[in-house]
């Protein structure tokens, strides 16, 4: 990625959501969809010390929707984009909170503040939004946490940038955190070059999608909703730890060594099949080995969604740098009896996956798939004991690869993950997965109090466990 001169500054019209975005403006009410990046930086960051702000800045001038902000419509209870006359994002300083040093001493400041941030309510009540508009990204710099070097605790500080998922999925994620790292090692308040630029956040993923590739019957809409309904009240389900009180997301971190992730890769190239076919099936097969005793095969069926990123399928297609969300999702249901071979499974929820998108079911049942996941919201008895659980899993398509291992050293990053909430609607299990410099590192978004630690450390731990099996 080259740093330049970006000096375009551009508007964006007001305009209403499309059914995807709106649709992440009820599940962010209900608690499934704030998009969390933070950073674990080596020293500690002061407005005196930090330009962050002003490279903050100057991202959101290339990037539209960036600067746009979230109106709400209590008569219509429908949400809009409207867009300010200039970029702003406040960024605030804290020291230390309760929240961190208050947290298990196992979880490190950046996985306390992750949470922390995840859980967050800016925009759970949209009836409280400014007349204005709320903003659609929050940042924040927090000072670590005192610990018995507290030296060297001083000198370091975690970075949040928090986001609407209306107007960031992952791939917006992943793209916005490079520009900041290649512009924070080039010590420039330049812009990347490749922002947004023409038709950023102009319309939504439905008006995009290329003609005859969601068109469907009324029968046909009918009858896969039908489909997609009766299935989903089918399938298995993790035990519920609880299911009345309060939840909030939290994440477990699944990371596997160099060597045993190139083995993985190559073990799925061999095979024709993508990472998130093996995730899934480590998925599957772990959460069907918590249900087994030692003498007794049960058969069950699951669900996994997969996301696609449709930037490049789209008309007209649209780069990285074009912001906002453009994924969609295929659902796909699997039978275990715990019986399955790793790379059996892992092929067979590939292909099962590759299949409809072949088929387009990724435009086709996108309208389907919106009107169920509305609904579940609306009505949570309708899934079992409320939880809002759709499925077991999500994957990704495809995975991150991030090489950017001296530049991350070069600027002072010592972690970071990037994830969203699901404790609202969504799965048991959300997978954010990438490949950081060769290891594989996957932030492990869960329901808390439905699942406990416990419960999803021995899950990912299993998962982790037949990962590795699979290498051999």
């Amino acid at each position: 990625m080259t740093a330049g001169t970006n000096n375009k500054s551009e508007t964006m019209a007001p305009r209403a959501l499309g059914n995807t975005e709106q649709n992440w403006c009820r599940a962010v009410s209900s608690g499934t969809g704030i998009t969390v990046l933070a950073l674990q930086m080596a020293k500690s960051l002061s407005p005196e010390n930090s330009d962050l702000d002003k490279i903050l800045d100057r991202v959101q001038k290339s990037h539209p929707l960036l600067r746009s902000k979230l109106h709400y419509n209590p008569t219509t209870k429908s949400f809009s984009f409207l867009a300010p006359t200039a970029p702003k994002i406040h960024l605030e300083f804290h020291d230390a909170p309760p929240l961190i040093t208050n947290h298990s001493p196992d979880l490190s400041p950046l996985h306390s503040v992750l949470e922390h941030e995840m859980n967050s309510t800016n925009w759970s009540e949209p009836s409280s939004f400014p007349t204005d508009g709320a903003e659609v990204i929050l940042a924040t710099v927090y000072k670590a946490p005192p610990s018995d070097d507290v030296a060297a605790a001083a000198a370091k500080s975690v970075v949040v940038l928090r986001f609407h998922t209306s107007v960031c999925d992952r791939t917006t994620a992943v793209a916005l955190l490079r520009e900041l790292m290649e512009l924070v090692a080039e010590e420039t308040t330049v812009v990347v070059e490749g922002g947004g630029g023409d038709g950023e956040g102009k319309t939504g993923i439905e008006n995009m999608i290329p003609i005859g590739m969601a068109k469907k019957t009324i029968w046909g809409h009918g009858r896969d909703m039908l489909g997609y309904s009766v299935s989903s009240l089918r399938l298995t389900n993790l035990t519920f730890n609880n299911s009345k009180r309060p939840r909030v997301s939290q994440l477990v971190r699944l990371q596997i060594t160099k060597h045993h992730t190139a083995l993985l890769l190559a073990g799925c190239k061999f095979r024709g099949i993508k990472l998130c076919g093996a995730l899934s099936a480590a998925a599957l097969i772990a959460a069907h080995s918590t249900k087994l005793t030692s003498d007794h095969k049960l058969k069950k069926k699951y669900g996994v969604v997969t996301l696609i990123d449709c930037r490049s399928l789209l008309e007209p297609p649209l780069s990285v740098h074009h912001f906002g969300f453009y994924h969609s999702a295929i659902l796909n249901t699997h039978t275990v009896n715990g019986t399955e071979n790793f790379w059996d499974l892992a092929k067979a929820c590939y292909t099962a996956f590759a299949s409809y998108k072949q088929s387009n079911k990724h435009f086709s049942d996108m309208a389907d798939l919106n009107f169920l996941m509305s609904k579940a919201m609306e009505n949570p008895s309708l899934t079992p004991s409320s939880s809002l659980r759709t499925s077991l899993v999500t994957v990704f398509e495809e995975p991150v690869i991030d090489n950017s291992g001296e530049i991350r050293k070069k600027i002072g990053v010592e972690d970071y993950v990037g994830c969203a909430s699901t404790h609202g609607v969504g799965p048991s299990i959300a997978m954010f997965d990438t490949v950081r410099d060769g290891e594989l590192d996957c932030a492990c978004v869960y329901p808390s109090p439905l699942h406990s630690r416990e419960q999803m450390n021995d899950l990912v731990d299993r998962m982790k466990r037949i990962l590795i099996d699979g290498t051999y």
